[in-house]
């Protein structure tokens, strides 16, 4: 064997070592993040930014293909004009909340680098939205049915609010669907990487769409 074949070989096996090692992956990942979501209209004339967290794991297919099933919780707070009807009919103060529980299943594509990487991601699944008025609200007669008060989870007839009703927390669910990017960089030994990630989510849930954009950071293997 000659000098120059032997130096090919050994390059040959250098350079298939290292294009391994770049793709080499796990073949389970998980991950964890905090969340702030900015709601979009119509969802939000009703609740201003929020705040939550997300969850997952799922399978690497390989280096770049994956899937990911996932858990996100979103705490909203009402806006002044969602609560105005209610105080009025209540005669006193109160506030009020939405929560939003989320489950997915994603597709996430990846490109990474030994230390920054970045991905597209998007999935469907069940949202489930709660609305929390601070108060008992019934409802008399002859109140105008303002959008508001079908964002509460009320009902309206002819115009005018249905008399009678008794809410404290209604919830609603619907299949909707996400989509999205993110950027990792490597924190200590792979496959540890810390990511930031923004995210488009829309469910046609009863009454007012839910729309919202959430941006998370968090840590994922």
């Amino acid at each position: 064997m000659t000098p120059n074949l032997l130096q090919v070989l050994v390059l040959i096996t250098i350079t298939s070592g290292i294009v391994h090692a770049q793709e080499s992956y796990e073949k389970i990942n998980s991950h964890i993040g905090a969340i702030v979501s900015f709601p979009l209209s119509p969802t939000s004339r009703y609740v201003n930014t929020g705040w939550g967290v997300s969850a997952g794991a799922g399978y690497n297919f390989n280096a770049h293909h994956a899937f990911i099933g996932e858990f996100m919780w979103n705490r909203l707070y009402a806006t002044d004009r969602a609560l105005q009807p209610l105080r009025q009919a209540a005669g006193t103060d109160l506030d009020g909340k939405s929560n939003l529980y989320v489950v997915t299943g994603n597709y996430r594509y990846e490109w990474k680098g030994r230390v920054f990487g970045a991905y597209l991601i998007g999935g469907a699944g069940l949202y489930y939205r709660t609305t929390n008025p601070s108060k008992l609200i019934i409802t008399g007669s002859g109140i105008p049915c303002e959008p508001a008060w079908m964002w509460w989870g009320f009902s309206c007839s002819s115009g005018t609010v249905t008399p009678g009703q008794s809410l404290a927390s209604v919830g609603s669910n619907s299949f909707g669907g996400n989509g999205g990017a993110g950027f990792t960089m490597r924190v200590g030994e792979e496959p540890w990487r810390m990511y930031v990630e923004s995210r488009y989510h829309y469910a046609p849930n009863k009454s007012v769409s839910t729309q919202l954009v959430t941006i998370t950071v968090g840590i994922r293997y």
